[in-house]
């Protein structure tokens, strides 16, 4: 605070006079420094941004300028350099008199830089600078300039004297980045930016024969510039670059809102600024630093203020101050705490009891005041650990003095309070229970049993967060007829295999598996297993020499092909000679039956025709071939032109005799062989008989036939 005084004291319209403004006073204080003011009334109290004051002061010169000797037509430069608060303003001077700024090859920079191009003789002279601010004027030393000779046409690569150095300004001030080149011929000197985005046009102006000036600086004119020294008509260049920081002042983009809120509801402020750097956002209350606690939070970077559960203190002015290196602002908002007469008073004997591990039961009294206006309940829930913010809300009847709170987390505290509320607003809060859910045991793990030997199975198991927290696994297994089980077996939470050894191969194994923690065991998960077809597959499967059995699978699957290919190929063949010669006989056995017209002979008769002895058999067939009865035997030859050989031609009876007509007539189902005559004569048969013979046993073909 500032009390009035000589030297500072308050105007009526509340502005601050400073007299006798003093860097360093006797007693060791200062009028420097950073000044705000406070105003106050019944609704509260605010705070202006700050002001910084700084005594007004101009070192000696740091840099001098320097003698030079240029030869005619080149360039020449010239810098002095000082620090004063506020920055001072340089000017030159040739041979005691101000510098003709009105002449093109003199550009003068404001950061003390004199450069004359395109030297000529008249140019020589002595040079100095004038340092000009409020707080004094100081003078360089004196530098001569010297021009010797006559232009030289001799070649010289290009080649930059100064390039821009790295600057930082704020907003809506003027840059300078200087570069100068000389060559011969003389370099055209351009610019760039290294990110190659486009310089502009808009407030860019160079200055003398290649710096580059912004006027009005803007946050977008921040990067790396890159000046450029080319040799006409050719790509040889030099390059230097320099970085340009633009700072900006914070800003409001969305200042706080005056409030007005019930009390027990939540009050949030937004404040978002902006700047370059970033500005840090400070929140005042009543114009000291507000603290959090456990209803007072600050969110995204301090730019939210979160009230929760607002009560009659919390009315005040909320103040948001956003500051960076580049300045500072201000801005306000009043919360307003509505507050009506004859809201119910708080809900008595809040109890809460743990149900079961996800639920909890939370039950209550009615208020003892202005109960006749209540229209509902709401039960305030969050968990112990969690902040104001993440509280939930369950909205209760108000007949309803219990209620049932599901879906929470096992072995975690949660907080509980109750509200009643009106048409006109809420009561305030209860007191808070706080009580914890129970603990969970783990879920049933996913079995699997793997058969290894006839003697050892593996168990094995999956992780997963579906168990919930767990310390271990306990494994059991039986044999399915006994009641008792081998184990546990203890396993730590991360094994997910265990391999049971020693087991009979004759019997079924039962496998149990369940995980446990602090609470209990959880539910198991049970697996049946029997070796005894391992071990059958063992005895019919013998160990094998599988380097042997490999290299033989490898011989024999090329002849298995082979065979394979000569099977088809025989059966192919067989089907094609099955079908072509079983075409021909159906062939010859139609021309049979279109040609033979022979009648056919009774069944009755048929044992007499057979039965008879060498002369009668001769003169009966005489005596039907006199009747007009013979066969066409020139026919019969034709159909029939081979002979019965000379040893199927014997004495007596005989007993199904090779007969054409059963050989050519396959199709008949059943064939009536009948007993057929043969003649063996004892000296050679003439034609006669012989024509005779054939005639016989052609009639027993006509019969067989068509019998």
């Amino acid at each position: 605070m500032i009390v009035d005084s000589e030297n500072a004291f308050m105007l009526a319209n509340g502005s601050l006079y400073v007299s006798r403004f003093q860097r360093v006073r006797g007693d060791g204080s200062s009028d420097e420094g950073e000044y705000d003011c406070m105003a106050q009334n019944h609704y509260g109290l605010v705070v202006s941004r700050k002001a910084k004051i700084q005594a007004a002061t101009m070192s000696d010169f740091h840099i001098h300028p320097q003698n030079a000797v240029v030869e005619e037509g080149g360039v020449a430069r010239f810098q002095c350099q000082i620090h004063g608060l506020p920055e001072p303003v340089i000017l030159w001077h040739k041979n005691s008199m101000p510098v003709n700024t009105d002449n093109e090859r003199y550009t003068l920079l404001p950061k003390g830089v004199l450069q004359i191009t395109g030297l000529r003789a008249e140019d020589s002279g002595i040079f100095h600078c004038v340092a000009t601010n409020i707080a004094n004027v100081k003078f360089s030393r004196e530098a001569r300039l010297t021009v010797s000779g006559s232009h030289s046409t001799v070649y010289k690569d290009p080649m930059i004297l100064v390039g821009p150095e790295n600057l930082t300004l704020t907003v809506h001030q003027t840059a300078v980045l200087e570069c100068i080149a000389t060559g011969n011929p003389r370099p055209i000197v351009s610019w760039s930016r290294l990110d190659g985005r486009p310089i502009g046009v808009e407030g860019i102006q160079v200055l003398g024969t290649g710096n580059l000036m912004i006027s009005d600086l803007t946050v977008q004119h921040s990067g790396i510039y890159v000046c450029a020294a080319n040799k006409p008509g050719t790509r040889v260049r030099r390059t230097a670059q320099g970085s340009l920081v633009v700072q900006a002042p914070a800003e409001f983009v969305q200042h706080p809102q005056s409030i007005s809120r019930p009390v027990g509801t939540t009050a949030i402020f937004t404040c978002v600024a902006q700047g370059e750097p970033p500005p840090q956002i400070t929140w005042l209350r009543n114009g000291q630093i507000l603290e959090t606690s456990d209803h007072i939070k600050l969110k995204n970077n301090n730019s939210t203020l979160s009230i929760y559960g607002i009560n009659q203190a919390d009315e005040a002015i909320y103040q948001c101050l956003a500051e960076n290196s580049a300045g500072s602002t201000q801005a306000s908002a009043r919360l307003t705490v509505l507050w009506a007469d004859g809201l119910p008073s708080p809900p008595q004997g809040v109890r809460a009891e743990t149900v079961s591990a996800t639920t909890i039961q939370v039950s209550w009294e009615k208020p003892l005041q202005n109960t006749k206006e209540i229209i509902g309940y709401v039960l305030h829930i969050r968990k112990a650990a969690d902040p104001v913010e993440m509280e939930y809300q369950e909205a209760v009847s108000k007949s309803t003095f219990q209620q049932l709170v599901t879906d929470l987390e096992p072995s975690t505290s949660y907080s509980f309070y109750i509200k009643a509320y009106t048409s006109r607003g809420a009561s305030k809060a209860s007191e808070v229970t706080v009580v914890s859910t129970l603990g969970e045991v783990p879920a049933m793990p996913s079995l699997f049993i793997k058969v290894i030997n006839s003697t050892t199975v593996q168990a094995t198991w999956e992780p997963s967060i579906k168990l919930g927290q767990h310390e271990g696994f306990k494994l059991y297994y039986r044999k399915v007829h006994l009641s008792q089980y081998t184990g546990p077996v203890l396993l730590a939470s991360n094994v997910t295999a265990y391999n049971i050894t020693h087991l009979d191969a004759s019997v079924v194994y039962e496998v149990k598996l369940l995980a446990y923690n602090q609470h209990g065991d959880g539910n198991s998960t049970v697996r049946f297993v029997s070796l005894r077809e391992t071990v059958e597959r063992t005895v019919l499967n013998p160990p094998c020499d599988c380097m042997k059995d490999e290299q033989n699978n490898k011989t024999s699957t090329t002849g298995i092909i082979i065979g394979i290919h000569i099977g088809v190929t025989c059966i192919i063949f067989c089907i094609l000679f099955l079908m072509f010669g079983y075409r021909g006989r159906l062939l010859m056995c139609k021309n049979v039956q279109e040609q033979l017209s022979t009648p056919q002979i009774p069944r009755s008769q048929r044992s007499a025709t057979g039965l008879v002895l060498n002369g009668a058999t001769r003169r009966d067939r005489d005596d039907r071939d006199l009747n007009g009865k013979q066969l066409d035997m020139n026919e019969l030859e034709r159909l029939f032109p081979t002979s019965p050989s000379q040893e199927q031609q014997e004495k007596g009876i005989m007993r199904n005799p090779p007969c054409w007509g059963q050989q050519l007539c396959p199709r008949t189902a059943r064939p009536h062989r009948m007993g057929h005559v043969s003649i063996k004569p004892s000296k050679s048969l003439s034609s006669k008989e012989g024509k005779e013979r054939k005639s016989l046993c052609m009639g027993n073909v006509n019969v067989t036939r068509f019998g």
